[in-house]
């Protein structure tokens, strides 16, 4: 199996976009309004913070089985940071 080597976060979200493109257009059929960025922040912060072992394939089931309720709780308590 080829291993993916990232050079920046930037470079690892860029390679990630489109299965976070596909979960916001699945979660604005739940009239879930949020953005690729607020997925990235919210999963770097509640599921992969401190987690050094995590593959690609890991992010990206993480991306497509996230927790819409943690999800919903999470924007309203940084509702303020996501409108800047």
């Amino acid at each position: 199996m080829e291993e993916f080597k990232f050079n920046s976060l930037n470079e690892l979200f860029n390679r990630l976009y489109p299965a976070f493109n596909t979960k916001v257009n699945e979660l604005k059929n739940d009239n879930i309004i949020v953005s690729e960025i607020m997925l990235w922040n919210f999963l770097k912060e509640n599921n992969w913070f401190g987690n050094t072992t995590l593959t690609l394939y890991d992010m990206v089931e993480d991306i497509f089985s996230l927790d819409k309720e943690k999800l919903i709780k999470y924007l309203e308590r940084n509702k303020n940071d996501n409108n800047k």
